[in-house]
């Protein structure tokens, strides 16, 4: 019998453990340098000899505990799996409760810099009706979430998990948003015959091409087209690796901190919009300090391998069913796929909110421009006022 009892959580890093870190990178053994002057064969040498130095003498490895524990976390079973999730009550009690989901090789941290602005509008630029109730769960075999122990556990089950943590938290209804596979659970939580969610809000779009477009493409769907083919082509190894054999990878990234490093950091570099005067760089965007942050919490939590049996479970089985619930999309200008607002609505029937006219932005949109997302969201919610 699982207990639906939700507990207080104070996450930590044991000190062992980073000892432990330390010991390994110092014994980092490098390839040679890539033969090519920029990131087209992955990290260069010379970049991550920088992080890994960085890493072992000027980053606190307290810092994920420290920015988690800034505000309430939580762990409840659902399904025989501990869930980790913060939940955040805004000071307005006419918030709107808003589930947020993350991605891959995200984490809850994606968000952690929107959080007040969203609870608390009135002193972020905001109004009253645009306050949130956050509730960001980490995905089972993410973060100090458990790890499935069996198979079976993917984008419909996550769906059915969050629903039953929205209730236990006590919320009749409630909005939701996601990027990377936050939005492919959105999308699911939609799908469901029953649920309280009332709108979504998504910023990877998962859109077919509308074939009879094609005679006459507007140029964000000629964009579109060309996103998914250099996605195809050149940006799609890691998930073809970790939706065929993610037990074969788990070895080498719970093995080798480094090497688990730049298999997040290339993801950065790669999917967040970074380049400047022609040279592509993550630190145009991100710290070390927040690149960092992001591998301590695979690395520390030893979940490259669980992480990557989500794509195992689902990335060749995602439903492309047309969704008839309110959603919203916000396309920024270099996420990893795009799509155009008459393709959007061949699958979204109630698209209440759609905007591609950003400047800048990538995949990672709460952490490449965090002040957009956050209008992104209260416009959006300004769509679905009389669904809650």
């Amino acid at each position: 019998m699982y207990s639906e009892a939700i507990h207080p959580f104070s996450p930590s890093f044991d000190n062992v453990a980073v000892d432990d870190l330390l010991s390994r990178l110092r014994q980092t053994r490098y390839p040679n340098a890539e033969t090519v002057e920029d990131w087209s064969q992955g990290v260069p040498l010379s970049y991550q000899q920088e992080l890994v130095d960085y890493w072992m003498n000027g980053y606190d490895p307290s810092r994920v505990p420290s920015r988690l524990n800034q505000f309430e976390n939580f762990k409840t079973e659902i399904n025989g799996l501990d869930i980790h999730f913060i939940h955040h009550r805004s000071p307005h009690t006419s918030a709107t409760p808003l589930l947020i989901t993350h991605g891959w090789p995200g984490s809850v941290l994606e968000y952690l810099d929107v959080i007040e602005a969203l609870t608390n509008p009135t002193k972020h630029g905001g109004s009253v009706e645009d306050a949130f109730h956050v509730v960001l769960p980490a995905l089972p075999g993410f973060g100090f979430s458990d790890k499935p122990r069996d198979t079976g556990m993917g984008v419909p089950q996550i769906a059915e998990m969050w629903e039953e943590l929205m209730a236990r938290l006590g919320y009749q209804t409630y909005h939701a948003h996601g990027g990377d596979w936050g939005s492919i659970v959105t999308q699911a939580i939609l799908l469901q015959q029953r649920t309280r969610c009332a709108a979504g809000h998504c910023t990877l779009p998962l859109v077919p091409p509308d074939m009879s477009t094609m005679d006459d493409p507007l140029p964000e769907e000629i964009d579109a087209v060309a996103s998914f083919q250099f996605y195809t082509d050149w940006d799609s190894g890691y998930s073809k690796q970790q939706s065929t054999r993610p037990q074969t990878l788990g070895y080498g990234l719970a093995d080798s901190p480094a090497g688990q490093m730049a298999w997040i950091v290339e993801k950065f570099a790669y999917w967040m919009d970074c380049e400047r005067n022609g040279t592509r760089h993550p630190e145009n965007i991100l710290s070390k300090d927040l690149l960092l942050d992001s591998v301590m919490m695979y690395w520390m939590t030893n979940s490259g391998a669980s992480s990557a049996r989500l794509y195992w479970e689902s990335f060749s089985s995602t439903s492309m069913d047309a969704i008839s619930r309110p959603i919203g999309l916000s396309v920024f200008p270099k996420e990893i796929m795009r799509t155009s607002e008459r393709w959007a609505r061949g699958r979204f029937k109630q698209l209440t909110h759609f905007n591609n006219t950003f400047e800048r932005g990538g995949h990672f949109a709460a952490l490449e421009v965090p002040d957009t997302l956050i209008n992104e969201l209260r416009v959006w919610r300004s769509t679905t006022r009389d669904l809650s």
